[in-house]
C-alpha cells in the first residue's frame, strides 16, 4: 500500500515531545511534506519548524484556514482533541488525531458525525491496530488456526516516575482519567481482536492515599460470552514497568508482552493437519507480520516447534467444543526484543499515517477510523461511570445506555 502520487502537505498542531515524536516518525513518508508547525507557545513551534523548514502558526484555526494544508496532525493535550478535530474536518482537511479522540461520548460523537460529513479522512492514533504482532494474531484467526477469542486480559504496571502531583495526567478535566487517556488503546485492541464492542462494562478505581486515582480496572463482556479485563496501574518506577496481554482462544493461548508489543508466545493444541499448517508459518514471516507503511527492522522472527503426540488422541472437550488435538504447538513471534520498542512504536505511527494517506488517495475506510475512536471512548467512559456509581453500565451501539444496574 502506498499513499499514491499526490503530494500531501501536513501541519502539526501541538509541538511538545509527543508531537515531535510523531512528526519524526512520519515526515519521510513518500509524498508527504511538513509545511506548518503550530503551538500556543510560538517559540516551541519555531524550534520544531526550523528543523523541517516549515511555517509557524499558533492555533488549529490558523492551520485549518491555510489552503495549502492537506493533513492536520493533532498532538495537543486530550481535552483539546475534539474541538480541534471538528475545526479541521469542517475545513475539509484530513485529520490524524492523537488518542483519545475526545474526553466524552458526546464530543466523540461530534467528531464522528463531522467525519462522516467531511471529505477529509480521519484516523485516530490507535497504534495497536498497526502492530505486527497483533496483526499476525488476527491473520491466524482469519485462517482458522486460532478460534474466536474467549478472553482478553491486559495487565499494565506503568510508571508514574515522570508524573508529578500537578501533572495534567491526573486531572480528569484535562485527561479524562486513566480509562480514557490510556485505556482507549486497549479497549480498542480488544474490540479489534474480538470483532466488536462489549455489551456491558464494570469499572473500579483505586485512589492512592492522599492522592489521585492511580489504579483502574475494567471488565467488559463481549458478545458470545467473551470477556475482556483491563488493569492499568500508574504506580511503578520506569525500570519496574511491565505489561502482559493474555489471550485465551480455548485450545490455544497467546501471551503478548509490552504495551507496544514486540514479543509473543503462542501455545496451541492441534491435529495432524493443523500441525503441518503451524510448521509452515516461519516461511511466511514477512507476509504474516506485514503492515503497510511499517518498515521491518530485519530482526523479525517467527519460530514454531511441534511436539507430536504430546497428549492423547482421544477427543478433548472445552466449553462444548470437542476435538482430537494430540499435538502441542509452541510458536514465538519476535520483532527484535524490547530494545526495538521505539522502532516498532514509531513505525506503527508511520503505518497509521500511511493508512490515512492511502484512503485519501484511493478511497476506503482506515482501520483506526472515527467509529473505532468513538467506540473506545464509549467503553472508557462506561468504565469510568461504573467505577463511580458501583454499578454495571450497559452499552448500546457505541453509546452507553442511560440505565445502569
Amino acid at each position: 500500500m502506498t499513499p499514491g502520487p499526490t503530494p500531501y502537505a501536513v501541519a502539526l498542531v501541538g509541538c511538545g515531545a509527543f508531537g515531535t515524536f510523531v512528526l519524526d516518525a512520519i515526515h519521510d513518508i513518500p509524498g508527504l511534506r511538513v509545511v506548518v508547525c503550530a503551538d500556543a507557545d510560538r517559540r516551541r513551534a519555531q524550534t520544531l519548524a526550523a528543523r523541517y523548514g516549515a511555517a509557524v502558526r499558533t492555533s488549529v484555526a490558523d492551520v485549518a484556514a491555510l489552503p495549502e494544508v492537506d493533513v492536520v496532525l493533532l498532538a495537543t493535550p486530550p481535552a483539546a482533541h475534539a474541538d480541534a478535530a471538528v475545526t479541521a474536518l469542517r475545513a475539509g482537511k484530513h485529520v490524524f488525531c492523537e488518542k483519545p479522540m475526545a474526553l466524552t461520548v458526546e464530543d466523540a460523537e461530534r467528531v464522528a458525525a463531522e467525519s462522516r460529513r467531511s471529505p477529509g479522512v480521519f484516523v485516530v492514533d490507535h497504534v495497536l491496530r498497526y502492530n505486527p504482532v497483533l496483526r499476525l494474531l488476527q491473520r491466524l484467526g482469519q485462517e482458522g488456526l486460532l478460534d474466536p477469542l474467549r478472553r482478553f486480559a491486559f495487565e499494565n504496571d506503568a510508571s508514574d516516575e515522570d508524573l508529578g502531583p500537578d501533572h495534567w495526567f491526573w486531572d480528569p478535566a484535562h485527561s479524562g482519567g486513566i480509562h480514557v487517556e490510556h485505556g482507549v488503546h486497549f479497549f480498542d485492541a480488544a474490540n479489534a481482536l474480538m470483532g466488536g464492542e462489549p455489551l456491558e462494562v464494570q469499572g473500579t478505581e483505586v485512589r492512592r492515599e492522599g492522592g489521585p486515582v492511580d489504579i483502574v480496572v475494567a471488565t467488559a463482556t463481549h458478545p458470545g460470552g467473551a470477556v475482556a479485563t483491563h488493569t492499568h496501574s500508574f504506580t511503578h518506577a520506569h525500570r519496574a514497568e511491565r505489561q502482559l496481554m493474555r489471550l485465551d482462544y480455548g485450545f490455544a493461548e497467546a501471551r503478548v508482552t509490552g504495551w507496544i508489543p514486540t514479543y509473543a508466545t503462542i501455545t496451541a493444541w492441534t491435529d495432524d493437519a493443523g500441525a503441518a499448517r503451524w510448521e509452515a508459518l516461519p516461511a511466511r514471516t514477512a507476509e504474516l507480520l506485514d503492515v503497510p507503511g511499517l518498515r521491518p527492522h530485519g530482526q523479525e522472527r517467527v519460530t514454531v516447534s511441534v511436539a507430536r503426540d504430546a497428549g492423547s488422541a482421544r477427543p478433548a472437550r472445552g466449553r462444548g467444543v470437542t476435538r482430537s488435538v494430540p499435538h502441542r504447538v509452541d510458536c514465538r513471534v519476535d520483532l527484535g526484543g524490547e530494545d526495538l520498542k521505539p522502532h516498532v512504536y514509531a513505525e506503527s505511527v508511520r503505518a497509521a499515517m500511511t493508512d490515512l494517506l492511502h484512503c485519501a488517495a484511493h478511497g476506503g475506510t482506515p482501520r483506526a477510523d472515527a467509529t473505532a475512536g468513538l467506540t473506545a471512548v464509549a467503553v472508557a467512559r462506561a468504565a469510568t461511570r461504573s467505577a463511580q456509581s458501583g454499578r454495571t453500565v450497559t452499552l448500546a451501539g457505541t453509546v452507553p445506555a442511560e440505565g445502569v444496574r
